[in-house]
């Protein structure tokens, strides 16, 4: 690799440069913060730069949001405590999703093959009633899809089947998730 030759290429953070550093140094700071523990808040402000949040989101602290406005999020989602949202392109975490403690997700990723490490984004969908375990890191991307469960500190970087449990490092079908009404 040349890293002396890397550029960003075509990509766009998809904001001003004066909305990036509003959000860093003030709106970023907040939504983050382990002294504010209030989700309407951090609602409010991730509205205010751009994000699309539903109804009854919770958002623990610690919470890191790369860009806003490239962020989709349904009614009733909660967002666990030191939850990492690199979004270089969209995600998408529709309604009664629930990302827990340590979540990392990842949309961006550089190609081996091109000797100046060229960047690659990949948008991120999680869909309805799906649970993101502790710890777990999803990949550019990957869609999750209805209700799969991705186990404590799994790892994908592969798409999840509806209603199936998944593990491990990369992570495997386990079983299918039956839910007890």
């Amino acid at each position: 690799m040349y890293l002396n030759h890397y550029t960003i290429g075509d990509y766009s953070p998809g904001a001003s440069f004066i909305k990036q550093l509003f959000w860093y140094f003030i709106g970023c700071p907040f939504v983050r913060s382990y002294w504010l523990p209030v989700s309407s808040f951090k609602v409010f402000l991730l509205r205010l730069f751009g994000a699309k949040i539903g109804e009854g989101v919770r958002i623990k602290p610690g919470v890191l949001i790369k860009f806003p406005w490239r962020l989709s999020v349904g009614d009733y989602v909660w967002l666990g405590e030191n939850l990492g949202i690199d979004n270089l392109a969209q995600v998408t975490i529709e309604s009664h999703v629930c990302l827990s403690q340590g979540v990392y997700l990842c949309t961006g990723n550089h190609s081996w093959t091109d000797p100046n490490f060229k960047l690659i984004t990949e948008p991120i969908t999680i869909e309805e009633g799906s649970w993101i375990a502790a710890r777990s890191v999803i990949g550019p991307g990957v869609t999750v899809k209805k209700g799969a469960v991705l186990g404590l500190g799994s790892v994908t970087g592969k798409s999840l089947d509806a209603m199936t449990i998944y593990g491990g490092n990369p992570a495997q079908a386990m079983k299918k998730r039956i839910i007890n009404y």
